[in-house]
């Protein structure tokens, strides 16, 4: 990928070598990290792989707006004149969006931020944030914008949230042959490099489908059904986890999209769910799952960067099988490092989520020794 602003721009920190390059480095640093040579790596397309982007809006004293990202000493920012790695979809309207707010007074006055959300029929959901109160006059005129360059807007200030005609895109996947369709909320977590998260996905529906081992299946950290819905299938039944109510509303909702019917999914902490497993506890949440008809042999987990707390590592270690999707290579080998005894690792991967960075998404098949 090529953009003027390499060097300058805080957002990607690897510019100036050939991608195979910064593929091999990354690859090299896990291996050395885990002491494992045999590493499958998915690279990623160079340009137009964010499905999402945020950008900060500059305002200069003459009036002119430009769209600004931290700099690379972390010191200030760099107004963007591109950002080839947005989405076609966004590239091709976010520059047109600003022009149209600069011509706006209403539009323009005490714009903070602009957040795009894209999917792959081509719609955008675009999330404007102020610092000030919004009133009719802006609703009128974002209307407009809505309309003219046919996206979905949002208007955020303190307190305040304006969804012109919705708040969701609804994305479609093809995963193994098969389409899978998801709602996106905006304030919801989504996989911001849609190419790699199929991969990813059809990554563990292979492991699954080579251990043949069937049972039924645990995921924590599910957010909206992403790895679920497609893997349900290969399960009899499925119980999933997260701790966000938004999140659990849109994956019960994605299950419903899909016709998808031996998931159940539930709000509880990793904590939680070993208390009610166990017996020591129980939960209204779980007043309609029986825990005790589950036969459990595989479990996914897809932590934060903070990896798995202790409650985790607890509850994962009741599994015969274990699948780690991890988005920090250091606290995945501290997790690791408690499980090695127990567990062997069979495969390793590398996802390039975010090409032309330091960034390293890793899953782990384990198997318990």
């Amino acid at each position: 990928m090529d953009c003027k602003h390499f060097g300058a721009c805080g957002s990607c920190t690897i510019y100036g070598l050939e991608y195979s390059e910064e593929l091999r480095r990354k690859r090299e640093r896990v291996s050395s990290l885990f002491g494992i040579d045999d590493i499958e790596i998915f690279p990623s397309t160079q340009t137009h792989y964010r499905a999402r982007a945020e950008f900060r809006v500059w305002h200069s004293k003459n009036g002119k707006i430009d769209y600004a990202m931290g700099n690379s000493t972390r010191d200030g920012v760099i107004l963007i004149e591109e950002c080839p790695k947005v989405s076609k979809d966004i590239n091709s309207k976010m520059w047109v969006l600003r022009d149209m707010i600069q011509a706006s007074p209403i539009l323009r006055e005490r714009l903070f931020s602009i957040e795009f959300l894209s999917v792959s029929n081509g719609e955008i959901l675009v999330t404007m944030i102020y610092h000030k109160r919004l009133d009719d006059s802006w609703e009128i005129e974002s209307r407009e914008l809505e309309k003219k360059l046919d996206i979905s807007i949002i208007g955020r200030s303190r307190k305040q949230k304006i969804t012109l005609s919705r708040d969701f895109l609804t994305q479609r996947l093809t995963i193994k042959g098969r389409e899978y369709i998801y709602r996106y909320y905006e304030l919801g977590f989504t996989q911001p490099n849609p190419e790699i998260n199929i991969k990813m996905v059809e990554w563990v529906i292979d492991r699954v489908e080579s251990s043949g081992d069937g049972g039924d299946f645990l995921e924590t950290y599910c957010g909206l059904g992403n790895f679920t819905i497609p893997i349900s299938s290969y399960f009899n039944r499925v119980l999933a986890t997260e701790i966000s109510k938004s999140s659990i509303k849109s994956a019960k909702e994605n299950c419903q999209l899909n016709g998808v019917d031996n998931i159940d999914f539930v709000r509880l902490s990793a904590g939680e769910l070993m208390e009610a497993l166990s017996g020591r506890r129980s939960f209204r949440r779980l007043k309609d799952v029986d825990l005790d008809s589950f036969n459990f042999s595989t479990v996914l987990v897809d932590p934060p960067r903070g990896g798995l707390d202790m409650d985790s590592i607890e509850l994962v270690s009741n599994f015969n099988k274990i699948i780690y999707i991890s988005c920090n290579p250091d606290t995945l080998k501290r997790d690791i490092e408690l499980l090695k005894d127990r567990y062997s690792i069979d495969k390793f991967a590398l996802f390039d989520q975010f090409p032309h960075t330091t960034h390293i998404e890793s899953a782990l098949y384990l198997n318990r020794r």
